[in-house]
């Protein structure tokens, strides 16, 4: 890897095209580099996981007003159009209105894959809009090897992203990253020269830039919608940066940029971890899955909250328990903890959003549960129990140096997302415990490989999907690098007439 430093310039410095890091972003987008076989397996698993949270969330309102929206745009003169989940395979919307609906879908139960540094992400938003426009292009001869390397691309700038600029430091919503790295990986994906590249990758990052108040406060069903508009207007930039419109240059450094205006202004430089030239492309590895549906630092909390319900669960008894401190890492605790200062996180009537990035309410219910499920562990009727707010309202969370330190740590052996636990209880005694990293992270006590990702897709996709479906959607999945042209609009999943029929359809403006 290269690191390049990157700052604000004033107009005057006319900083070289090759220079500016949307530049460097398109230069790794063609660098012809082979994908090694452990980065397309995991490729698969992650198009399957991303099957499988949006299978589980079909009904469920957001997803169901967005795919009404993209039914409405049916496929573009452009191509063959896209599939949207859940429709039948020769249901076509235009592309961009597939990779939000998709989008929607995959993300509304905050339960696919994820990567921390110094900034936030979910990598796997950008699988939707590169694979919707592998469909609507698959006539230009596209096969699953090259949605396999633009898939491969999309990971490695969003994740060199993330490694590199805090985007949340300046309140700004880590989707900025998502519209580079989407706009990258289709640039890859359709063989585009770096000069288009470059355009739409700014172009994207240009259109996705907003506030982070989406996850913030009262949590809305926006949560769900930002990281698919990005994926969107991703797919939009592409189109205008082939038609040859250009971009505001430089995006990202200059005089009235991303930097000098939304991030740390003239006094902050960045220093961006990127492949080297023929170097493999390997970030997708260093991101991690969820077993458990909520916020990604909540994971190992609820694997140790599991492991407490059955050897001490007298801790899940308010009765018997003054206060619980959990310290954990500076993020945990300013976004998901009780350092965010947000009353919504201890308010049992507070929506689905707000308790997914409550780490007090998460541990609370696994805790008493011994488990944690994507639908019963939100029910207004779950989050009400009395004696859950009761031992809710003792739980806080508290910052810890070296908790901090790991989190940040580029050495995976040491880096982690979990804390310590302190329990004072009633009679004055104390009880002690930490955890580093959640079950199904690679160095945790289950780590998840391809069996984990298939059962997921099956249990998620029980009873909503037809076993049929479901070994042919596992089927097309896992032959990804090998698929033909013709089987790219296969990779998707189609629910029964009935599921169909007894999911919303708002009506809107459209």
């Amino acid at each position: 890897m290269k690191t390049h430093s990157v700052r604000a310039h004033t107009s005057a410095e006319a900083l070289p095209r090759r220079e500016q890091l949307a530049w460097r972003i398109a230069e790794v987008a063609v660098d012809p580099v082979e994908v090694a076989p452990d980065v397309a397996d995991m490729v698969v698993n992650r198009v399957i996981d991303n099957a499988a949270v949006a299978v589980a969330s079909y009904s469920r309102g957001a997803p169901s007003a967005a795919r009404a929206q993209a039914l409405a745009h049916g496929a573009s003169a452009g191509g063959a159009g896209a599939t949207v989940f859940g429709e039948p395979l020769a249901t076509r919307v235009s592309a961009e209105w597939a990779a939000w609906a998709n989008g929607v879908a995959v993300r509304e139960l905050d339960y696919h894959d994820t990567f921390l540094a110094a900034e936030y992400s979910h990598p796997g938003d950008n699988i939707p809009p590169i694979v919707a426009v592998a469909q609507h292009a698959a006539a230009r001869g596209l096969t699953g090897a090259d949605l396999l390397r633009g898939i491969v691309t999309g990971y490695e700038i969003q994740i060199d992203l993330v490694k590199a600029i805090s985007l949340h430091r300046h309140k700004i919503d880590h989707v900025a990253h998502l519209g580079p790295s989407a706009a990258a990986g289709i640039g890859t994906m359709l063989g585009l020269d770096a000069e288009t590249i470059f355009q739409a990758v700014g172009q994207a990052l240009h259109t996705t830039t907003a506030t982070r108040q989406s996850r913030k406060g009262e949590i809305s069903s926006w949560k769900a919608h930002a990281p698919a508009l990005a994926g969107k207007l991703a797919v939009e930039a592409v189109d205008r940066a082939m038609r040859g419109e250009t971009s505001p240059t430089p995006i990202y450094e200059g005089e009235d940029g991303l930097i000098a205006w939304m991030l740390g202004g003239f006094d902050d430089e960045y220093l961006v971890p990127l492949p080297e030239p023929g170097e493999p492309r390997r970030a997708i590895l260093d991101s991690y899955t969820k077993e458990h549906s909520a916020e990604y630092q909540s994971q190992a909390w609820i694997d140790l909250a599991r492991r407490l319900h059955r050897e001490h669960p007298e801790i899940a008894d308010p009765d018997r328990v003054e206060r619980i401190v959990l310290a954990t890492s500076h993020h945990t605790h300013y976004v998901i903890g009780s350092g965010s200062g947000d009353p919504e996180k201890y308010d049992p009537a507070a929506s689905r959003e707000t308790l997914d990035h409550s780490l007090p309410y998460i541990f609370t219910v696994a805790l008493q549960d011994g488990a944690f499920d994507h639908r019963g562990s939100y029910e207004p009727v779950r989050a009400a129990r009395p004696d859950t707010v009761a031992l809710w309202r003792r739980i806080v969370t508290a910052e810890d140096a070296e908790w901090t330190r790991r989190y940040h740590s580029n050495d995976p052996a040491e880096k982690a997302f979990g804390g310590s636990i302190e329990v004072t209880f009633t009679d004055g005694s104390v009880y002690r415990d930490e955890i580093a990293v959640a079950d199904a992270h690679p160095l945790g006590a289950r780590p998840f490989g391809r069996d984990e990702y298939v059962n997921k897709f099956r249990v998620l996709a029980g009873g909503v999907l037809d076993e049929a479906e479901i070994a042919r959607f596992l089927d097309v999945a896992q032959r990804l690098p090998e698929l033909s042209s013709e089987e790219l609009g296969a990779l998707t999943f189609t629910v029964p007439d009935a599921v169909r029929a007894a999911a919303p359809a708002p009506e809107g403006l459209l």
